[in-house]
């Protein structure tokens, strides 16, 4: 059945979202309380073609950022400098954007123009993979494809891989499952960026040998034949933050109310997304030219977990892609000590950063918490906690001696 926006308006009134809902207190409107009511009401949310687009997109399509009211478009942006860009001069007043993308904003790292970002709700955890040229198939591991990458240093033809930004997500995974094998990144190989939809059509003209990204790209490799998922990013950091939705910190300090009604709406779009039921009819939404322009087929597997790796091997993946299970959307500062120690391992900043200062600023457990209690939703998180990855644990409390623990680092 091709989902309506009448018919999943139905589905919601069936399901734990309208009791949700209609245990609202008093004074519920059917859009906000009178004295709730956001400060801006016609917004435009940026986002990248990635199934993890979603939340932002269901929201939007399902009018509950208008129950909370909203007056919603979603804007389908070429690259994620362009979502930088746009939210800082004000043109998207909240985006899909990168763990990462915040950071490197608020510091102007890399050339990016200082503009203090907040990120005070996280969109999804898991589902990103890394990608690898089907004439690799053999290498399962980064430490396979060590004297591969030597081979073609020495030649003076260096493998070439692609992530989406260079202080994003997909740059950090790549850049540590590269470095568990013995790769530097940044001297063994050749590291580019390339916007997410472009990245299967440059494998397919020999561009890269590899590529770190979200779905559905790296499930598109797969079905064009031109390559095979070597990892996902789930098996590097289980539960791993991914996007988040941001607001410049001007905005959000002028709008608060606006901010909590954008996390409303999108607290009760990621419940219904993670009710594997909906999740055919949302991989159909996703799917349209509005959005990702992808058939619903290639999104819907890893969706729901079922993975195809395209070299013979294939599973039901647990830890597949999740908007709102266990604590998904609370944004905890341990990924913004972790992300800063990235920052220092890679040599993105010199010295030190101010950890503490930058993590606070951009890292807003306190609106999201805020929003929730509003929303009568318990928040069980609790923050600052260890993270455990696939070569050891994360302490939040000691992130610059973390950055300096990697046999493979550049800090100075």
């Amino acid at each position: 059945m091709k989902l309506t926006r009448r018919t999943a308006l139905q589905s919601i009134a069936a399901s734990p979202l309208s009791r949700l809902m209609a245990g609202l207190p008093t004074g519920w409107a059917g859009a906000a309380y009178a004295s709730d009511a956001p400060e801006t009401t016609n917004m435009r949310f940026g986002m990248i073609a990635l199934t993890d687009c979603a939340s932002i997109v269901m929201a939007h399509e399902l009018g509950l950022f208008k129950k909370f009211g909203i007056n919603s478009v979603v804007s389908k942006e070429a690259s994620w400098a362009v979502i930088r860009d746009k939210l800082s001069l004000g043109e998207n007043q909240a985006t899909h954007m990168l763990l990462g993308m915040p950071f490197g904003s608020t510091m102007g790292l890399l050339g990016s123009p200082v503009k203090p970002i907040v990120a005070p709700w996280m969109i999804n955890r898991n589902g990103q993979a890394i990608t690898l040229a089907s004439k690799l198939k053999g290498v399962k591991t980064a430490k396979d494809l060590k004297p591969i990458a030597d081979k073609a240093k020495a030649s003076g033809t260096p493998l070439t891989f692609a992530m989406t930004f260079p202080t994003g997500t997909h740059a950090m995974w790549i850049r540590y499952w590269l470095a568990s094998g013995g790769i530097n990144p940044d001297k063994d190989v050749t590291l580019i960026t390339i916007p997410p939809p472009q990245m299967v059509a440059n494998m397919k003209v020999g561009k890269m040998d590899g590529f770190c990204v979200g779905e559905p790209w790296n499930a598109r490799a797969i079905a064009d034949g031109i390559g095979f998922t070597v990892t996902t990013t789930q098996k590097i950091w289980t539960d791993h933050p991914e996007k988040v939705c941001a607001f410049t910190e001007e905005f959000a300090m002028k709008n608060p109310k606006t901010v909590k009604a954008v996390l409303k709406a999108l607290h009760l779009a990621s419940e219904h997304i993670d009710n594997m039921a909906n999740r055919p009819a949302v991989a159909e939404v996703i799917s349209r030219p509005t959005y990702i322009n992808c058939p619903k087929e290639v999104i819907l597997g890893r969706l729901q977990g079922k993975y195809d790796y395209g070299n013979g091997a294939s599973e039901q993946d647990p830890n597949y892609m999740v908007f709102s299970a266990r604590g998904c959307n609370f944004p905890s500062k341990t990924y913004g000590y972790w992300w800063l120690s990235q920052f220092r391992r890679w040599g993105m900043v010199k010295s030190a950063p101010s950890y503490k200062a930058v993590v606070d600023r951009v890292m807003r457990p306190d609106l999201y918490t805020e929003a929730m209690k509003e929303l009568g939703v318990k928040v069980a998180a609790q923050d600052m906690q260890p993270a455990k990855l696939m070569d050891g644990v994360f302490d939040p409390k000691d992130p610059e001696k973390y950055a300096r623990t990697f046999p493979v680092h550049n800090v100075a």
